[in-house]
């Protein structure tokens, strides 16, 4: 029960207070992270982005591992780590600031807007592209962002919620198939996949249970294995699925047009979907949590 009551009053926080504006601890890890890629991404290695990968992440997982321990640190550590953690609101957030835009009809700031929360090319995006960009980064980041988050603090706590945000964000700092990141970042890069595999499917699941069910499933088996990624691909084609949504489709990234499968079915996202997008991870959120505080309460 301990650990549900957690995980409610971290969501509870998460909703108030949003994402640090000061100073938010990913960013000094950013930072953190950034020297020791300077310094050690010498000569592409595996080994040494290894050897980052874990000079990067070890001693503040020790520090969460030893606070944690302490008896009258542990519900104060596991909400403000798991906080930390997650990004629902902020995701909510970034969805809005692109629907008023689009809504608005103005195209720059949409594209400005989508720009902060994916990593391909916006300056040409169409309204179109830009809403379908933002639903697919809000399905994917439900996964990266949210139940990720909570699934790895259900099973090893604090520590588990720590070691996945800053996994996760490693690989987004270094996960790339670029000439500087293809062998420093392999680490990063399957490690992820390694800690997103189990709740990539979760998520894929919860969008499947909260809409178009038959629709999501369909979606998940035939299209998710022909996408990139293993873990995006499930995730992203279920919520296409589940909101009957058509995504997918070639994407420009780094100047270079990428041939990306469709996913989903029915029409491409208008801006009134990216609030369905964030509605279908917010429900996903809220049944996890009842799950988990059942689980408690039987288990009391």
């Amino acid at each position: 029960m301990n650990t549900a009551l957690i995980m409610l009053a971290a969501v509870l926080l998460d909703r108030l207070l949003g994402e640090v504006r000061s100073f938010h601890p990913l960013v000094g890890f950013g930072r953190y992270a950034n020297f020791l890629e300077c310094r050690l991404n010498t000569r592409n290695s595996r080994t040494l982005g290894a050897l980052a990968w874990t000079l990067a992440i070890v001693p503040f997982l020790a520090l969460v591992i030893f606070l944690s321990q302490q008896p009258a640190l542990q519900f104060v550590a596991g909400v403000l780590a798991l906080y930390f953690a997650l990004g629902l609101q902020s995701l909510h957030e970034h969805a809005s600031r692109i629907q008023t835009a689009l809504q608005d009809h103005n195209l720059n700031a949409a594209q400005r807007a989508v720009a902060q929360i994916v990593s391909r090319d916006t300056q040409a995006m169409q309204a179109e592209d830009v809403a379908r960009a933002g639903v697919e980064s809000v399905l994917e980041n439900g996964n990266d962002a949210v139940f990720g988050a909570l699934f790895w603090f259900a099973l090893l706590g604090a520590p588990g919620a720590l070691l996945y945000r800053l996994a996760n964000t490693l690989d987004a700092m270094w996960g790339y198939r670029t000439a500087r990141f293809l062998h420093f970042g392999w680490a990063a890069a399957r490690l992820d996949d390694a800690l997103n595999f189990i709740p990539a499917r979760l998520t894929a699941l919860s969008y499947a249970l909260l809409g178009n069910a038959s629709c999501a499933w369909r979606c998940w088996r035939q299209q998710a294995p022909q996408w990139d990624s293993p873990n995006a691909g499930p995730v992203m084609a279920a919520g296409a699925g589940s909101l009957q949504l058509r995504l997918g489709g070639a994407a420009s990234y780094h100047g270079q047009l990428e041939p990306r499968p469709d996913l989903g079915v029915g029409e491409a996202p208008q801006a009134a979907d990216l609030a369905r997008a964030v509605q279908l991870v917010q429900r996903g959120v809220w049944l996890w949590l009842l799950i988990f505080l059942a689980i408690g309460a039987w288990r009391a």
